[in-house]
């Protein structure tokens, strides 16, 4: 039993920090969701009923590099050296109530230090801006399909939560100017706290044991914000007529998705894990309008990792790779190309990689 346990708790301890760094990588992401997923723990004997999970997750990316659909846009890195940097730190602390071997609640609660590093168009002078504070708390409740009593191979969870709109969504800084001085203005999309929508998460979490030592995880996650638009502006320019017209001057309240899995193994303390994640912002929403500014895209990228555990403590390191970046055409890009018969697509900055490295308790 102690080592099923160790194997079926490797591949849910990588599902503990998926719902917690959803859409982690670039301007095609606005922020962590915040989350987190109860299967760290299998319920077996080894968690007792009543027992309480803490999980702290830091994620760090560096998004830098400019895609318009599939194609890197290089020049904006070596010939025009107007690139946007966005470095974002987001610091999750999530607890899970386990009241049974079947039901269990979780709530996460993020911060973020997010800064964007921009060239002002009028005199190529590269400025920041910045945004520090509480993100969007998410809390869900999950069952285990399976009686784990019964059935020890394999099992799914399922989860429903809701997305509280806790993190602000129109935090301003100051803008550098073309004469040189600054002047007070929205903040990027990529880099506010929150997205000013209540939300509703479902979640669908799997594993498979083969051995005693290999098993597979499976992750689905899908947020769907019925609100259109938050009603914060995207920049503090006025917006042409056209881009009224096609809802680009006022920023979107999108829907996020990710699917998750791979396969683990166990080595002594450790648990070696190797596994893909494709990450969605999707272009139109599942419920209510898709109006207002986003910047839909897809990641494929394969997710090392590694976990250590002792006693009941487990500290773990995951690290998605990025091998397709694809940023897709919005709303506002079709309806721009509807109106002038030319084909339009804007861009979104992404990372090469992702780090997330974090430790989870049980008391």
């Amino acid at each position: 039993m102690k080592t099923l346990y160790k194997l079926v708790s490797t591949a849910l301890f990588l599902l503990v920090i998926s719902n917690s760094n959803v859409f982690a990588q670039g301007c095609v992401a606005i922020r962590s969701t915040g989350g987190l997923c109860s299967m760290d723990e299998h319920p077996d004997s080894s968690v007792k009923n009543g027992a309480w999970l803490f999980n702290s997750n830091t994620r760090y990316y560096k998004s830098f590099r400019h895609f318009v659909g599939k194609m890197e846009q290089y020049q904006r890195i070596d010939v025009m050296h107007n690139n946007v940097i966005n470095k974002v730190v987001t610091q999750d602390f999530g607890f899970t109530r386990i009241f049974n071997d079947r039901w269990s609640l979780a709530i996460d609660i993020p911060y973020a230090d997010n800064s964007r590093s921009q060239v002002q168009k009028g005199n190529g002078t590269r400025f920041s801006t910045h945004t520090f504070g509480l993100g969007d708390i998410r809390v869900t409740g999950y069952y285990w399909l399976l009686n784990p009593a019964k059935v020890h191979q394999g099992n799914i969870q399922i989860g429903l939560g809701a997305k509280f709109a806790t993190g602000q969504y129109n935090l301003q800084d100051y803008f550098l100017q073309a004469d040189g001085t600054k002047a007070l203005g929205p903040v990027d999309q990529s880099i506010q706290l929150g997205d000013g929508g209540t939300g509703v998460s479902l979640e669908l979490n799997a594993y498979y044991n083969f051995t005693h030592k290999l098993g597979l995880y499976a992750n689905y996650f899908y947020l769907a914000n019925p609100r259109d638009v938050n009603g914060t502006p995207r920049s503090a320019s006025a917006a042409s007529a056209q881009t009224i017209a096609v809802t680009g001057d006022i920023e979107s309240v999108p829907d996020q998705e990710l699917f998750r899995g791979g396969a683990s193994l166990a080595v002594g303390h450790f648990d070696f894990s190797a596994g893909a994640r494709y990450d969605v912002l999707p272009v139109r929403d599942l419920f209510g309008n898709s109006d207002g500014f986003r910047r839909p895209g897809r990641i494929f990228s394969g997710e090392p990792g590694v976990t250590y555990r002792f006693k009941n403590i487990a500290i773990y390191g995951f690290f998605p790779i990025a091998i397709i970046r694809d940023r897709t055409q919005s709303v506002p890009d079709l309806r721009t190309q509807a109106i002038t018969h030319v084909y339009t697509q804007g861009d979104a900055a992404f990372a090469d990689y992702v780090v997330n490295i974090g430790l989870t308790v049980k008391f």
